[in-house]
């Protein structure tokens, strides 16, 4: 009973160990500045912010089928 509880451990200090050093490096290259550049760069210049354009976001009207 030992082992089991012993590999959960090591198996969590492992997890525990990459999400820091993932922390590292974002903080280490810039990715954790300036978010609101990247929430600003999925949309297009054409599109404004807040408007869906997309027609997955619009409510489809369904015609009647003509028996």
């Amino acid at each position: 009973m030992t082992l089991p509880i012993l590999l959960i451990v090591l198996v969590g200090f492992g997890l525990a160990a990459s999400a820091v050093a993932a922390l590292y490096w974002a903080a280490r290259n810039g990715q954790l500045q300036d978010f609101e550049r990247g929430a600003q760069s999925i949309f297009d210049e054409g599109e404004p912010v807040g408007v869906p354009t997309d027609r997955v976001f619009r409510r489809r009207t369904r015609k009647p089928k003509s028996a």
